[in-house]
This record gives structure tokens, C-alpha cells and sequence, in this order.
């Protein structure tokens, strides 16, 4: 199905959106005479920088709260916990716990380099973390998360075509509040974390928060001999926060640092059979044999400044942002040992070794954002805003010769500075009483200046200097227009576009050139139905949608050689359909399911890219040059069909307690790790659940539970290197464990 002109696809999501306001219309339509003891409560959100009713917020979003995101990292699951457990958003790393990277609506970028550019924006209390490293900090004593959906060009800026996912910390108060919650479970996971807040005086209140994960080393190394030798970390972190609040003026004073210290992510030589993507016979995900060395460590630290004065119509916010992040990760590529001329070798045929690590020795970002707004409750309600953005970072690239004592043969170091600055306006307008119109435009610059040296080179090359400077300066907006049907019931019709910056690649120890992607820009249909039925019982979001991107830029990653390559295809067209429901069925059971539906297609006839080194199974037609032409393919990473489900069934006991059971399922279908289309580099549909099983008492604030992660033991590929033999990682097995919780 081709995608729709934005007439056809006006078309197509007026009948999709009717055939799900149906059963809602029916739902509102329904006697409310019987009483109901609980209903659904008002989730505010902040995707306009105002706080607001989700309801009334003309966009995309999903709101994951504090119950789901504990449910989900039970078993020590850091950021990537969000993959698959919201409509159209997927995550991956080859990191390990650091370097997440998102996808929306099929839209991401898989290159594995320290300065890689994502199209998903990662905000945590209002700052953006654009570098990779900075996105995985780790999730605690939050209010809730909220998935905006791209584009969100207007007032989020750059790099964030496919969307944004924001972070809220639970602020401080002078009301006491606080939880101390911990777990243990099988492979030796341990989870400890707790938050205390309140008054420190009259004008001043604070908030502490901390989180202490572990797991002990489960995977033996069969060519060492080495029982337990990998798979384990230690993940801590702090948040410290003061609030001073003297009648209209506040300030909030944010630190958090993150420590980390483990493996990097364990690569498995040849765990996949040629011409299939199943696991080769025998594959036991407790067991590797390496000859290479892995570790890995990461310490990252920041403070920002929120200062807000209410000026009688206006408020005028300031909102200063400085992190930090040093990291270092190292190894054993291939997945195995020795190598065909190196004997013995295994499991499978080795090529060659590869040991290598990436390491962020500097790394520096300084935001500052001014806005006024208006305060009124007019018809009319408006923004204004400044942005800049500086970051300054080095990368380090090493090779280590495995089979001499894994002594340093190649080195590399990238230097980059970003500097970014936008101006931005909104606004809102009621021009009727059952219909509201919403604009916004910004005017955004960025410059990057590059350089890279090649001090040392595996194969003997000389040395080598390299940089560059891309920039590039452009428009963004959205018009929004919504109707309001009834009291209930809100319909909206969303346009937006926006835009990706241009990036520059230099992964010099295996080339000698470094590779540049232009800007790459999205123009995006939405149309969306919000609703509540039921006597606030039920909640229905759903929306339909269509965008086509140009230059979108793309990383041809590993292939014949272990490099990153940048490239831009002509045109990439997605549409997809995206649903979030939550019900009160009972005081006693509560359900909660979303799902999307993303069809991705890359459009560009000439674009070609080199194939495995590995052996593979390539479906894609070759060019002279015997590469793969990947018009017509799906995105990396882009499963078509995403679900999420949750329930929760409660008996009340005695006169303050209660037993619980709380479930939670998500599936995701078949994946693609790569532009080109193989047999072997795929991931099979997966479905994974969780389970807990518990009691609580003094009206919740005591609660004790049994739970379980993965709790079908569900193998599966999350991703593969190709560029050396058929490497793949693969998901984390089945962990059960008991928690307590108490609060204040």
C-alpha cells in the first residue's frame, strides 16, 4: 500500500478513527446510573510546556506512570524497560546498559558511535540529553513518563523528528513523602532504591533520591574455563533537589550523578544459522567462548536551574542545564576465540579477531532556555521562547591485538563542537466554543565542527587528519486544529514537520575517510480522537497517521568492514495507526492495552549498501559492485505491530489490606537489524510478560510481592554484527524475586 496523499490519508483515518469512536459513543450512551466507588483520575502533562489535561493535548502521547515503570524494572531492566511498553516505540543497544537508542513510529538511527545523532529527543526534567550515554540514565522516583510523538519541531527543536520522550522526576514539597523499596531475585539481581522529601523551612523544601542495582556475573566463558564470568553490574545513582518558593517566584535546583561499573554487552560468535534466524544448535545463553577482554565503566553527572516568576498575565521561565559523562567500553567483538589463522578457533569459523573499545573522555553540554507565557484563561494563550545549545566532546577509538597479549594497536580520537540556538513562538486560539486552533514555528541554527586523528593503525597505515564542518539553519512548526464533539469526546487534526541536524562520522582506525548526512526533514498527518466513557471509566486515545521524510540519514553499520557510514536515501514514507486504552472494569480490576501499527518504506532506487562479511543469506537485489539495493525496505528496527497490556485484580482484606495480582505483556513483530534485507539478521516476533504477585496493607503503604520478569524464559535475538561471523546478543532470561515496599 503506498502511502497516502494527504487527502487519501485524511480519508483513511476519518474511517479508521469512526470505527474506533463507536464503541465509545456507545460506552457514553450507557445508563450511568450505577455507582461507581472508582474511576479513572486526570493525567496532566507538560508535551506544551504547560501543564495540562492529557485530554485536551491535540497530539500523540502516551503516559506511562509510576506503577507501570516500577512493574517494568523489576528485574533491574534500566531505560530500555520502555521498549515495546508503549504504542510504536522500540528500543535497542549493543552497549549494554548505557547507549540506549529509540525508535518511534519506525523512525531511529542504529550507528554505534559515541556522537551518533538520534531523531528521538530524550528530555529528563526539561533537558535534553542529546549525547547517547546521557540517554541511559537510570529510571527512579519518577511521576511518570510521557512519549510525545513526532514531529515535535516547535518547541522541542532539533533532533526530534520521530518524536520526544520526556522524563518527570517527582518534584519536591513541603508535604513529607517518601518510599524505601527492595528486591531480590535469581542471577543475584538486587534492587535498592528510596526517596525522602519534604520542608526545610518556611520558603525552602527538598527531595532526595537514590538507586542501587546489581547483578551478579551468569554467563561462563567456556574457552577461559571461567565459571560466571560476565553478565553482571553495578548501576547507581543519585538525585538531589531543593525548591524555594517565596509567593510568584520559585527556584528548583536539580544534581544527579550515575555510576557504573560492568560488562559491556556479551557478542555470541556464530549463534546464528546460516540461511534462518534461528539460534544454531546446542546455543545455551549462559555460556560463551571469547578470547577477548569486556568491561565497562561510566560515571556521568549534572545540575540544572528552573527559575520561574509569575508575573500577573505572564510568567516568564528560565531553565539552565549543565551534564557531564566520561565512559569507557571495551569488547570481544567477534564473540569467540582464535581465528582461521590463529587455530584453534571457535564456535564456528573466525575470521579474524576484533577486541576493540570506545571511550568518551570528554564529554560537556550547556543548555539555556528563556520563555514567557501567558498566564490568562482567554480565548487566546501564547509562548515565546529562546534556545542554545553547546556541547563539546572527544571520543577515543582503540584495537587491541587479542593474540598478543591484547596489547594496543590502534588509536584514534575525535574531537566535536556543537553549537545550536533557536527562536520560538505558540499559540492557541478558542475560536468557538467547540473549537480551538494551535500554531507554532521556530527558526533553529546549528554548526558542528569535526575533527578526527588516526594515531595508530591496526593494519600499519600511517597517520591521518580529517574534519569538517557541516551547518545548517531551518523552519519548523505545527498547525493543530480540534474539535470538541462532546464533554467527552475531542477530535483533532494534527500537521507538523521538523527536522534532523546534519551529521559527520569518523571511524578512522578501519578507513581512511569520514563519512557526512545532510539535514534530513519530516512532514507529518495526523489525525486523533481523545475520549472518556463509561462515567469516567474508560479512556480511548487513538489516532492515525502518515509522514514522508526526506534525506533521512541512515548508518550503514559493520557490513564488509567495521565502520560506521552515513548515508541519506531520497525519500522514506511511513503511516501507521496507534491506540491507548485504560478501564476501571471493576473498583477490583483495572485493565490498561495499547498497540500501533508502523508501516515503513525506504524510497530510493539507486541507494545501495555493503552486505555482510559474515555470511548471509541477502535478499535484496545486487548492484555491480555487489551491494544491496534497499529500495522498498522496511526501517532497522521498526517492528510493524507493537502491543501492551496490564491488568490488575485486587481482594480487599481486613480493613486497611488487600492481595493483588498485577500482569503485564508486550509484543513486538520481526525486526531487521540491518538496511538490507538477509535471512539470518532478523529478530522473531517476541512476546515477553511479567508477574506479581503480593499483599498490601496500612491502605497501600506496606506491600510485600513475588515477582517475575521474562516469566515464559522467552530467547530471542535483540541484535546482530555481520561484519566478522554471524555475532548476535540476545535478551536477558527469566528472573523471579521477592520486594518490599513501605512508604511514608
Amino acid at each position: 500500500m503506498p502511502v497516502a496523499s494527504p487527502s487519501r490519508a485524511t480519508a483513511l483515518a476519518a474511517s479508521i478513527l469512526v470505527a474506533l469512536a463507536m464503541p465509545v459513543s456507545a460506552a457514553l450512551a450507557q445508563d450511568a446510573a450505577a455507582a461507581k466507588t472508582t474511576e479513572l483520575q486526570t493525567v496532566n502533562v507538560t508535551a506544551s510546556k504547560r501543564v495540562e489535561n492529557l485530554q485536551k493535548v491535540p497530539m500523540s502521547i502516551t503516559v506511562l506512570t509510576q506503577e507501570k515503570l516500577d512493574a517494568f524494572g523489576q528485574s533491574g531492566d534500566g531505560v530500555l524497560q520502555l521498549a515495546a511498553r508503549a504504542p510504536s516505540v522500540y528500543a535497542e543497544t549493543s552497549y549494554g546498559r548505557e547507549f540506549p537508542r529509540f525508535y518511534i513510529r519506525g523512525l531511529g538511527n542504529s550507528d554505534f558511535d559515541l556522537n551518533a545523532s538520534q531523531p528521538v529527543s530524550m528530555v529528563y526534567d526539561d533537558i535534553v540529553q542529546e549525547n547517547p550515554i546521557l540517554k541511559g540514565f537510570p529510571l527512579f522516583d519518577l511521576a511518570q513518563v510521557e512519549v510525545l510523538r513526532g514531529p515535535q519541531g516547535t518547541l522541542f527543536g532539533r533532533n526530534s523528528p520521530a518524536g520526544v520522550i520526556k522524563f518527570e522526576s517527582v518534584r519536591p514539597s513541603h508535604e513529607t513523602s517518601g518510599y524505601a523499596r527492595v528486591s531480590y531475585g535469581s542471577l543475584g539481581t538486587a534492587n535498592a532504591e528510596a526517596a525522602l522529601g519534604g520542608a526545610l523551612s518556611s520558603h525552602w523544601s527538598g527531595r532526595v533520591s537514590a538507586l542501587a542495582q546489581h547483578r551478579d556475573n551468569w554467563i561462563d566463558n567456556t574457552f577461559t574455563g571461567e565459571k560466571n564470568a560476565l553478565g553482571g553490574y553495578n548501576d547507581r545513582a543519585i538525585r538531589l533537589q531543593a525548591l524555594y518558593e517565596d509567593g510568584d517566584f520559585s527556584a528548583l535546583i536539580n544534581g544527579h550523578a550515575r555510576w557504573l561499573d560492568g560488562t559491556a554487552t556479551v557478542n555470541r560468535a556464530n549463534a546464528i544459522t546460516l540461511g534462518s534466524d534461528d539460534f544454531v544448535p546446542g546455543f545455551k545463553r549462559d555460556q560463551v567462548a571469547q578470547d577477548g577482554l569486556n568491561k565497562q565503566h561510566l560515571f556521568s553527572w549534572g545540575s540544572n536551574l528552573h527559575l520561574n516568576w509569575n508575573l500577573g498575565d505572564y510568567s516568564f521561565t528560565s531553565i539552565t542545564g549543565l551534564e557531564r559523562a566520561t565512559t569507557y567500553s571495551r569488547g570481544d567483538v567477534d564473540g569467540g576465540y582464535g581465528a582461521v589463522f590463529h587455530p584453534p578457533m571457535g564456535p564456528g569459523f573466525i575470521p579474524f579477531p576484533s577486541e576493540t573499545a570506545d571511550a568518551l573522555p570528554h564529554d560537556r553540554q550547556i543548555t539555556q532556555e528563556f520563555r514567557l507565557a501567558s498566564n490568562t484563561q482567554d480565548r487566546l494563550k501564547w509562548q515565546v521562547g529562546t534556545y542554545y545549545f553547546d556541547e563539546d566532546i572527544a571520543i577515543s577509538n582503540f584495537d587491541y591485538a587479542t593474540f598478543n597479549d591484547h596489547a594496543l594497536d590502534g588509536y584514534a580520537n575525535q574531537t566535536q563542537r556543537t553549537k545550536a540556538w533557536a527562536v520560538f513562538g505558540s499559540t492557541s486560539y478558542q475560536l468557538a466554543d467547540d473549537f480551538e486552533l494551535r500554531a507554532g514555528a521556530r527558526y533553529s541554527h546549528d554548526k558542528r565542527d569535526f575533527n578526527v586523528i588516526r594515531y595508530l593503525s591496526p593494519f600499519g597505515a600511517p597517520q591521518l587528519q580529517l574534519g569538517a564542518q557541516p551547518h545548517d539553519s531551518r523552519w519548523t512548526g505545527d498547525v493543530t486544529g480540534t474539535w470538541t464533539v462532546s464533554p467527552n469526546v475531542n477530535v483533532y487534526a494534527r500537521v507538523a514537520n521538523g527536522f534532523r541536524a546534519p551529521s559527520v562520522q569518523g571511524r578512522v582506525l578501519f578507513s581512511d575517510f569520514i563519512s557526512q548526512a545532510r539535514p534530513e526533514t519530516i512532514t507529518s498527518y495526523e489525525l486523533g480522537i481523545k475520549s472518556t466513557g463509561m462515567d469516567n471509566h474508560v479512556r480511548l486515545n487513538a489516532d492515525v497517521y502518515s509522514y514522508t521524510m526526506h534525506n533521512e540519514q541512515l548508518t550503514a553499520v559493520g557490513g564488509d568492514i567495521n565502520i560506521t557510514r552515513l548515508i541519506n536515501a531520497k525519500k522514506t514514507e511511513g503511516y501507521g495507526a496507534e491506540f491507548d486504552l485504560e478501564a476501571y472494569l471493576t473498583p477490583e480490576l483495572v485493565l490498561t492495552a495499547g498497540g500501533s501499527y508502523n508501516h515503513t518504506a525506504l524510497k530510493d532506487k539507486n541507494l545501495a549498501v555493503a552486505i555482510c562479511g559474515s555470511g548471509c543469506t541477502v535478499l535484496d537485489p545486487l548492484n555491480a559492485d555487489g551491494n544491496a539495493l534497499i529500495d522498498g525496505n522496511t526501517l532497522p528496527n521498526a517492528p510493524k505491530w507493537i502491543s501492551t497490556f496490564t491488568a490488575r485484580y485486587g481482594i480487599p482484606y481486613g480493613d486497611s489490606g488487600e492481595f493483588f495480582v498485577y500482569t503485564d505483556w508486550n509484543y513486538r513483530s520481526e525486526v531487521n537489524f540491518f538496511l538490507y534485507d538477509s535471512a539470518e539478521f532478523k529478530g522473531k516476533p517476541l512476546l515477553e510478560g511479567g508477574l506479581r504477585l503480593g499483599y498490601n496493607w496500612d491502605y497501600g503503604k506496606r506491600e510485600v510481592a513475588l515477582y517475575g520478569r521474562n516469566i515464559t524464559d522467552k530467547r530471542a535475538l535483540t541484535g546482530a554484527i555481520d561484519f566478522n561471523n554471524r555475532t548476535g546478543f540476545v535478551n536477558d532470561p527469566r528472573v523471579i524475586g521477592v520486594e518490599f515496599r513501605a512508604e511514608l
